[in-house]
């Protein structure tokens, strides 16, 4: 696979008379192959936003080298610009004017046909509101608006701050089906989120930043693979014993209320066998897998404790303004809205 953005050694500060001089970015990596839904996360403050902007050429970096799709960010930046659709930070718009009038008016001045407004109107879910006045547009609609303006170009590379902002649960899962459908169809897509459930969900490769480090990166299910300490919930009639039955069994056992924690156990037989051996029969035996959620907490410093496992019971995670968009064409940031 061939990288579409690689990052290396991105350093960027900071200067004010108030704080003084503030490292954002510091030696950050990041490597994003074609075709993957790839997962950016970090906490408030991270780096993260900075080290968006920088790609895109709206900040200069101090150290580091980059590229998109192949030309070195931001000397040769221009000349991929068509093929690359982003959002970084949150939208705005004339609130005056309509979806359609908008995407027109964006369409004309970056060359693209105005047959693509309302195919991405379509693709978006705005296609019977694209007439209305974006004023009246909610958060979750003006989102979606955002999304459609980065898909006009029908982009190669999609970079998306915060997609699902403001968007309901039903907005959130269409979000999630356009995204699998852009990558389908051959779109590498880079993901910012704060929704982690949606992020675990839907992208297959992932990396956190954390006070401007690379802290994780790799595959969601190699990263979250780091971090399980293969824990079973088991539930007995009878937990003091169980617990004393494993633990003479050299099992390490919580006791938790009545259900037991067992870590450390790759196969649930050993449990099972040990118990029902001595006529204790598990009614409950159910593993307990990090998620994503748990394992940014504690990478990012978030969060006390170790990582916390989540029951793994085939269900599906729970589903759950405005600034600059970006125009590539002339690497700056444009209002296209009120």
């Amino acid at each position: 696979m061939s990288a579409v953005i690689e990052i290396a050694g991105l350093r960027k500060s900071f200067h004010s008379a108030r704080q003084g001089r503030r490292v954002a970015v510091d030696g950050f990596d990041l490597l994003v192959e074609a075709g993957q839904i790839h997962g950016f996360l970090g906490p408030n403050g991270s780096g993260k936003t900075t080290t968006l902007r920088a790609l895109l050429g709206l900040v200069g970096a101090d150290e580091g080298r980059m590229s998109v799709l192949g030309a070195s960010s931001p000397e040769r930046l221009p000349e991929v610009a068509g093929r690359v659709g982003a959002i970084v930070e949150s939208p705005q718009f004339f609130g005056n004017f309509t979806a359609r009038k908008t995407l027109r008016l964006l369409a004309v001045a970056g060359g693209v046909p105005t047959s693509r407004v309302d195919e991405v109107l379509e693709q978006v879910g705005l296609r019977d509101r694209g007439g209305e006045r974006v004023k009246g547009y909610s958060l979750g609609m003006r989102q979606r608006l955002a999304v459609a303006s980065a898909l006009l170009k029908n982009p190669e590379l999609l970079i998306l701050d915060e997609p699902a902002n403001g968007l309901d649960p039903a907005g959130i899962r269409e979000m999630r089906d356009l995204m699998r459908s852009l990558a389908a169809a051959g779109v590498t897509v880079l993901l910012s989120s704060h929704i982690l459930a949606e992020i675990q969900l839907i992208c297959d490769h992932v990396t956190i930043i954390s006070r401007g480090r690379r802290v994780a990166h790799g595959r969601v299910d190699e990263v979250l693979a780091g971090y399980d300490q293969h824990q079973w919930r088991v539930v007995v009639a009878a937990p003091d014993r169980a617990a004393e039955l494993l633990g003479m069994a050299g099992v390490s056992v919580t006791t938790l209320a009545d259900q037991l924690v067992v870590t450390g156990v790759d196969d649930p037989e050993l449990i099972s066998r040990t118990l029902g051996e001595q006529g204790l029969w598990v009614r409950e035996l159910v593993p307990l897998r990090p998620d994503l959620e748990s394992v940014f907490l504690e990478l990012t410093g978030a969060h006390p404790q170790p990582a916390v496992p989540r029951q793994v019971d085939g269900g599906v995670p729970p589903e759950g303004p405005d600034g600059p968009l970006i125009d590539l064409d002339v690497r700056e940031t444009r209002e296209v809205g009120a």
